[in-house]
């Protein structure tokens, strides 16, 4: 778990390295960040983060995630990575985490990838089911179901987080402010993408770096551990809810600039 010293360690790791990298490394073109929110989000979680690393000089882009199902959207996302020139590194939370598996698949251009609390679904595995697999998640109680129509006639389940429930829920360690308008402008997920089964994993090629949450209510911090495990990620661990990305957007940033380092 990551507290105030190791936070502290981690900056003066990172002050370390800096200090031996090499400068004509440092002067190479930066990959894209490329970030894919999750369920009951939307790009603007990713903010904070999108903020340091603009500040390192990484060219950023923060994915509209259209929620409807892990293949359909990683497709999507796929789209956006042909119009991105360059190396990318892919970086996913929460739901995310099971898009950005199956879309860098094939993707030469994609040097890392980034679990941010996210699931790393292998073949086979939705994220209910990783979910269920450990005891801790208390997301089921908060949801609110609301149903639209499909196009062929037939009904689908948008899943809200209820608003007064979303912060103990969601985003315990951010300001109630900052909780109650993320809790305004969620985006749903659609009920049928949490049982949708993956097709792939490109986490078992490419390398991977993982921050596991040790307070969250969505995805238990045992379901994480054993999904980062199973991907050998390189893992750092920091007692924050499921939100991290806006609570510790730092140490999420910094995450990040190591798996990009690490890949140039």
């Amino acid at each position: 778990m990551v507290g105030t010293a190791a936070v502290g360690a981690f900056a003066v790791a990172g002050a370390a390295n800096a200090a031996t990298r090499d400068p004509a490394a440092d002067r190479a073109p930066k990959p894209t960040v490329v970030l894919e929110h999750g369920a009951f989000a939307d790009g603007s979680s990713w903010d904070g983060v999108a903020a340091e690393l603009r500040r390192d000089g990484y060219p950023v882009v923060a994915a509209a995630n259209p929620l409807r199902g892990p293949a359909s959207d990683a497709a999507a996302l796929r789209s956006l990575l042909d119009h991105i020139k360059g190396p990318v590194v892919l970086v996913g939370h929460s739901y995310g985490g099971s898009v950005i598996s199956e879309a860098a698949v094939g993707q030469s251009r994609v040097r890392a990838l980034v679990y941010v609390a996210a699931f790393l679904p292998a073949p086979g595995e939705s994220a209910l089911q990783l979910t269920d697999r450990f005891p801790g998640s208390t997301l089921s109680g908060t949801l609110d179901p609301v149903p639209y129509a499909l196009p062929d006639g037939s009904t689908g389940t948008d899943l809200y987080i209820r608003q007064d429930r979303f912060r103990a829920q969601f985003a315990a360690d951010v300001p109630a402010d900052r909780a109650a308008l993320a809790a305004a402008a969620q985006r749903p997920v659609a009920q049928a993408a949490l049982t949708e089964q993956a097709t792939a994993a490109a986490w078992e090629t490419v390398p991977s770096w993982a921050v596991v949450t040790t307070e969250d209510l969505n995805i238990p911090a045992a379901a994480q551990r054993f999904m980062a495990q199973r991907a050998h990620a390189h893992t750092t661990e920091v007692a924050a809810s499921h939100s991290v990305a806006v609570s510790h957007p730092g140490l999420v940033a910094g995450v990040i600039e190591k798996a990009a380092r690490a890949t140039r």
